[in-house]
């Protein structure tokens, strides 16, 4: 059994101001960099031992990471897998925008349904298929230890539905109770 502590990015510019990022690229905000740096201290001693450092490839979990290894001891590896899911037009959006253009799909996206496709962008269903292939690949190089993931709020989302994770928050899951069997979908905000 492989050990996750997954970790959701710290704020990015387009947190700081409500819009949804999907695959957007913005980077840290201020207020961001000095979260990953509490978070970096705080995991000093919680993450110490853990096998390997592993980020989405968005800069705003790679900057995360970055501040996260020198206090882990890790390099960090860089895995697309691990990315947010697309949310196509949403990009850039805030809620009330979406809401206001596309309000039955966003009526359907809050009601947790698994086949919406926000924007034009990647389902729930797909998503969580990804980061179900890349917690496989980690079990095969990492078994029986424990890793880092730092990653996003939607990609967590998809193995822990309707999971409530502000901004450098952590999880620890457990790579044997990841059921393949799809989840309870639940009512969620914005990715």
């Amino acid at each position: 059994m492989l050990r996750l502590l997954c970790i959701r990015h710290a704020e990015s510019t387009w947190n700081a101001l409500g819009r949804w990022q999907g695959q957007a690229d913005p980077p840290l905000s201020e207020a961001g960099r000095r979260a990953a740096h509490a978070l970096a201290e705080r995991l000093a001693g919680e993450a110490a031992g853990a096998a390997a450092l592993v980020s989405s490839d968005l800069l705003r979990a790679r900057e995360t990471a970055g501040i996260l290894s020198r206090a882990l001891r890790l390099e960090p590896e860089v895995w697309p897998l691990l990315r947010e899911a697309d949310i196509g037009s949403w990009s850039g959006r805030v809620s009330a925008e979406i809401e206001a253009l596309w309000p039955e799909d966003y009526r359907r996206f809050r009601a947790g349904d698994p086949e919406l496709r926000p924007g034009g962008g990647e389902s729930r269903r797909a998503l969580r298929s990804r980061a179900l292939g890349a917690v496989r690949e980690l079990e095969q190089r990492f078994a029986g230890g424990s890793v880092v993931l730092v990653t996003h709020l939607g990609w967590i989302r998809s193995l822990a539905p309707g999971l409530q994770l502000g901004n450098t928050g952590t999880l620890w899951l457990d790579s044997a109770r990841l059921a393949e069997a799809e989840p309870a979908w639940r009512a969620e905000e914005a990715i």
